[in-house]
């Protein structure tokens, strides 16, 4: 980030750091995330609750981690805390926009309030040693003979979503191959044992740069940064983007008051240069939108991931 830019940032987060309520919060704020300590989901809210209390002086964020389920049991529980602004919850796609798809949930993202997102995970698609394709165009003439092997972290996750979302935009057919994991698929891929796979460009870099991986296209608007000369999707026709996402979720019913001072403080910490940087360097992409914005990413990636479900016979017996 540029000097003017870490100026710009600082002084919209100073001017952001005013409570919108001047006696909230009185008590200390939770963060339920949904996942186990030590995961990016777990590590990024940890850094944020972090920021609220540096940026809100006498402020005090206490993240606890409540795992299984896919992350349902955890965001069940935000679904179901009191709406007094006290009780959020890391906001992650697959436990909002998959999980209620495939039977895992009791709840759907309507039941939700939607305070912002923080930070998103770039996903781009990568050819595996000896692919029978070396970039984007390849990779779909390929496909229109033989339906590639597309390696993924779990059945009805999210790079399984894409992949298949991305298959249906495009036109041609895959075989999804599920892993225990994203390192499990990483290591199938550099091994040879598949042809491609859906992953982070941290995941990706230094394989491509060893020529273990070789980039196709990134599921983005634009090219990024950190692969340059690899197009998008968009650019060759097809209209698809995806990207997981970190934000904050809270339950319905938020006094109006409490959940504007819940808002401005993640869009605080969001344009904030010490968060910013601290983020950068655990590979994540500070990306800020606010409560609508997001509501509307969810809106999208569930109508999506229920059409994938739906195709391939795992929508659940909620839909």
């Amino acid at each position: 980030m540029t000097k003017s830019r870490i100026a710009a940032a600082a002084a919209l987060a100073a001017t952001l750091a005013t409570p919108a309520l001047a006696d909230f919060p009185q008590r200390p704020l939770q963060v339920i995330v949904p996942y186990a300590a030590g995961g990016s989901t777990d590590l990024g809210l940890r850094i944020l609750a972090e920021a609220i209390e540096r940026l809100y002086d006498g402020s005090t964020v206490v993240v606890r981690n409540q795992p299984g389920g896919g992350g349902g049991i955890g965001t069940s529980a935000v679904v179901h805390a009191r709406p007094d602004g006290y009780t959020v919850g890391a906001g992650a796609q697959g436990p909002i926009a998959i999980l209620p798809h495939v039977g895992g949930a009791e709840y759907t993202p309507d039941d939700l309030e939607y305070i912002g997102i923080f930070a998103r995970s770039l996903q781009l698609l990568v050819a595996c040693k000896d692919a029978p394709f070396t970039d984007y165009d390849s990779f779909i003439g390929s496909a229109a003979d033989k339906a590639p092997q597309i390696g993924n972290s779990g059945a009805g996750g999210a790079n399984h979503i894409s992949a298949e979302a991305f298959a249906m935009a495009a036109g041609i057919k895959v075989e999804s191959v599920p892993f225990g994991g994203s390192s499990e698929a990483r290591t199938a891929c550099i091994g040879g044992h598949i042809d491609a796979m859906v992953a982070s460009p941290a995941e990706a870099l230094g394989a491509a740069e060893s020529g273990q991986m070789i980039p196709l296209f990134v599921m983005e608007d634009e090219r990024i940064d950190l692969f340059p000369d690899t197009p998008t999707a968009v650019e060759k026709g097809v209209d698809f983007t995806w990207s997981s996402y970190k934000g904050i979720i809270a339950p319905k019913g938020i006094p109006e008051a409490e959940l504007a001072w819940l808002r401005e403080a993640v869009a605080a910490v969001a344009a904030d240069p010490e968060f910013i940087e601290t983020m950068t360097e655990m590979g994540e992409l500070v990306a800020y939108e606010d409560g609508p914005a997001f509501e509307a990413m969810v809106t999208k990636d569930a109508e999506i991931s229920r059409s994938v479900l739906e195709n391939l016979g795992l929508l659940g017996m909620n839909n």
